[in-house]
């Protein structure tokens, strides 16, 4: 099987993969071909080893991780629970022992597979029903990892943030995966399933109760942070923070203010953008809180939202109604504070401001100060650790109002840090359900968590220690 990759200056790279033989070979287009940036076009479909008859359920690439480590601990869990058959994959099997042994873990099975190494990426694809990816940042590491899936029918999901990435695999994969029943699900962890689906629970409610669509949603997050005082590494892990960088350097990194980045048909991404802006400047809530833009990134869950609005519109067979979306952290407490909840509030809408003005400038500008960056802040590996993890509760909304003035809302509330320990779990359970024949909705293609699960998923998410409601 042959997919598609970038074009640079007239030569692409595309991967054949024989997955019998685990054999991977590059194969370069002529010189000065005019395939226009992202070569396109529909794959032959390669002749997979059927789904039932592969020996693992889910594989965990990058295990070692801050988040890989606890997928792997909540898998340990749930294998104790049902039928699972589960491994670990990683580049250094000394390193993983080490640390499934500090965490306590003990994968069934740990393999080696690397990056750099296709021919050990397609031996891992073809062996899971489902591959759940946590090597970033995904604009550097993460596509040869999807076309192996591919190449070997595999599901996948990762936790990327970085839309422009994001957009250049639905480009390329969405209707090959499609045509070869396939999910590719990103943005699958706190960023971003929770809102996905707690919006398309209050589309789904307003439908069903009243046959109405939704003009507005607003969602908040609040966040109780464990005991003692916090420590930098509470916030962001060094993961994080290279993917933000990752995204500022790259060629598509405009498209982080796009809310419509993910939606391909012009008419519907143009009603998107007029309807629902992304907005990050701080604004008043309810009961004198302050609502801050979202973190780590503002720019992140609108565009997943928006998408999974259109794909489900596409899949119902009805016209795509924009609706305006807005996100944010509340930051509440007494009135004495509030001036300082206002300054911390226009720190973050700085912050991200300066990403945003960052990824607008000029390569020649942006590239170097997102290397520079890069290099200074903390690396891949640093994050939150041990009670740093479990101690921490929240809660995240969502109060809409359809076309004519009804309202109608959702909530999640979770324990656990929900970039990282909640992150996990819910990724795994994410990776289960890819997993088991029937759990999900039968569509397939580039899909976000929403389109991917489908409501169903929210009983399985208690397992998550995520529980959803619908009001009134």
């Amino acid at each position: 099987m042959q997919l598609p990759s970038r074009c640079q200056g007239g030569r692409h790279t595309s991967i054949t993969t024989d997955a019998k033989l685990h054999k991977v070979s590059k194969v370069r287009c002529p010189a000065g071909q005019a395939c226009g940036g992202t070569v396109a076009r529909q794959l032959a479909l390669y002749r997979h080893l059927p789904v039932s008859d592969r020996d693992l359920d889910v594989v965990v690439f990058g295990a070692t991780g801050v988040t890989g480590r606890s997928v792997a601990a909540y898998l340990a869990e749930r294998s104790a629970e049902m039928s699972l058959r589960w491994a670990a994959a990683v580049r250094d099997t000394s390193k993983a022992a080490r640390v499934f042994g500090e965490a306590g873990v003990e994968p069934p099975e740990t393999m080696v597979a690397d990056i750099g190494d296709r021919s050990s990426l397609a031996a891992m694809a073809a062996r899971a029903r489902v591959v759940l990816n946590l090597v970033g940042p995904y604009t550097l590491f993460g596509r040869p990892v999807i076309e192996a899936c591919l190449a070997s029918g595999t599901h996948y999901a990762d936790l990327t943030g970085e839309m422009p990435f994001v957009r250049r695999i639905i480009n390329d994969f969405d209707g090959p995966a499609a045509a070869a029943g396939i999910k590719v699900v990103q943005t699958c962890g706190f960023e971003s399933l929770p809102p996905d689906l707690l919006v398309m629970l209050a589309a789904d409610a307003a439908r069903a109760r009243w046959d109405e669509s939704l003009a507005t949603a607003d969602l908040e997050l609040t966040v109780t942070l464990p005991p003692g005082v916090p420590r930098p590494s509470d916030a962001i892990s060094g993961g994080t923070t290279q993917s933000m960088f990752a995204i500022a350097g790259d060629e598509d990194a405009e498209l982080i203010a796009d809310p419509a980045a993910l939606i391909s048909d012009a008419t519907s991404a143009s009603a998107v953008r007029s309807a629902s802006p992304i907005t990050i400047a701080p604004r008043r809530g309810a009961n004198g809180a302050v609502i801050a833009p979202m973190a780590p990134a503002a720019f992140i869950n609108p565009a997943v939202i928006q998408r999974t609005a259109q794909l489900l519109a596409s899949a119902e067979g009805r016209p795509l109604e924009p609706f305006r979306y807005r996100e944010g952290v509340v930051l509440g407490g007494s009135s004495v504070l509030q001036p300082l909840r206002w300054g911390i509030a226009g720190a973050l809408s700085a912050t991200q401001a300066g990403l945003r003005s960052i990824a607008a400038a000029r390569p020649a500008i942006r590239r170097p100060i997102a290397s520079t960056l890069g290099r200074m802040l903390p690396a891949t590996g640093f994050g939150p650790a041990g009670e740093r993890l479990v101690r921490w509760t929240w809660t995240m909304s969502v109060q809409a109002r359809t076309t004519s003035g009804r309202d109608v809302g959702a909530a999640v509330q979770a324990d656990g840090h929900p970039g990282y320990l909640t992150t996990a779990r819910m990724l795994a359970e994410a990776g289960l359900l890819l997993a088991e024949d029937g759990a999900t909705p039968a569509r397939a293609g580039c899909l976000t968590p929403g389109a991917a699960l489908g409501s169903g998923c929210i009983e399985r998410l208690e397992r998550a220690h995520m529980h959803f409601s619908v009001s009134p």
